[in-house]
């Protein structure tokens, strides 16, 4: 399937801007065949909109507010990852962690008998993880094919990022083992917190983010590369953060009250609606 297949017959849906750095405005069409948002334009330059000290993953600072809760959040979620994966394989233990920033969680897999490899292409997050004795690719077609593959390939809010999903997709599959897992996780657009903060919802974040999933895009994207969902899993952390800077964009303050609020409130929704803040899918190949 073509990249043009994601974007056709897509319509206006909304506009909102780049909060964390530039100020400018893009707008989002909305492919109602996937149920997928789409950033546009999407910039040429991508790499010069994660150039900021401001972007947490790749660092592990704990200087403001929005630092100490993201590094309170990620220690505690890097437990429940572990036990994840350790869930879905007893003996082949092989990962392959893309996007891995700073290698906080491709350590705790290593120091748990996991042979691991993480690709990072922003420079500053891979010293940082190449000081933790890690084995570090910046891009993902540095691996051949043919000769690594990997028994789980995660991607922690990462497939948001990727400007050629088609292509990306591929290669992922081709890296993964026959009755290997592929472990996803996205924002939810279909979330109340999105509902709620529309174009202030920081997990659009335009133009780092190019795609904005809900269960059923990724459902019915990854049905095209011949992948099954077996599993998806709530990130109910997720809602707090998220709601957290969104406060901030909305009003130019945290108001940590509102935002826990809200992110209660999207959590007490998605009980009944199962559409939770950001969610973990667990795919398999059907074929």
């Amino acid at each position: 399937m073509s990249q043009d297949n994601f974007i056709q017959n897509s319509e206006y849906y909304i506009s909102t801007k780049d909060f964390s750095l530039t100020g400018e405005e893009f707008k989002l069409v909305r492919n109602d065949k996937f149920d997928l948002l789409i950033t546009q334009p999407i910039p040429q330059n991508l790499e010069k909109y994660y150039d900021f000290d401001e972007y947490i993953s790749h660092t592990d600072s704990k200087k403001s507010m929005i630092d100490k809760v993201y590094q309170l959040v990620r220690n505690f979620t890097l437990k429940k990852k572990l036990k994840l994966v350790n869930s879905l394989t007893e003996t082949n233990k092989t990962i392959l962690d893309v996007g891995c920033g700073t290698g906080d969680f491709l350590s705790v897999c290593k120091t748990n008998g996991w042979t691991t490899v993480g690709i990072e292409p922003n420079q500053k997050a891979r010293e940082i993880s190449l000081t933790k004795k890690l084995v570090i690719k910046k891009d993902i077609n540095d691996l051949v094919d043919a000769e690594e593959k990997f028994d789980i390939i995660t991607l922690w809010h990462v497939l948001e990022h990727v400007p050629d999903l088609d292509q990306y997709i591929t290669k992922l599959k081709s890296l993964l083992h026959k009755n290997g897992t592929l472990i996803i996780a996205v924002p939810n657009h279909k979330s109340y917190d999105a509902d709620y903060y529309q174009n202030h919802w920081a997990a659009f974040d335009v133009p780092r983010h190019i795609w904005h999933f809900s269960k059923t895009s990724i459902e019915k994207i990854f049905s095209h590369y011949d992948f099954k969902l077996i599993k998806t899993l709530p990130m109910k952390f997720d809602s707090y953060y998220v709601s957290l800077l969104s406060e901030k964009y909305k009003t130019g303050k945290m108001n940590p009250i509102n935002a826990f609020i809200t992110g209660l409130k999207s959590n007490f929704s998605a009980r009944k609606t199962k559409q939770y803040s950001s969610a973990i899918y667990l795919l398999k190949k059907s074929s």
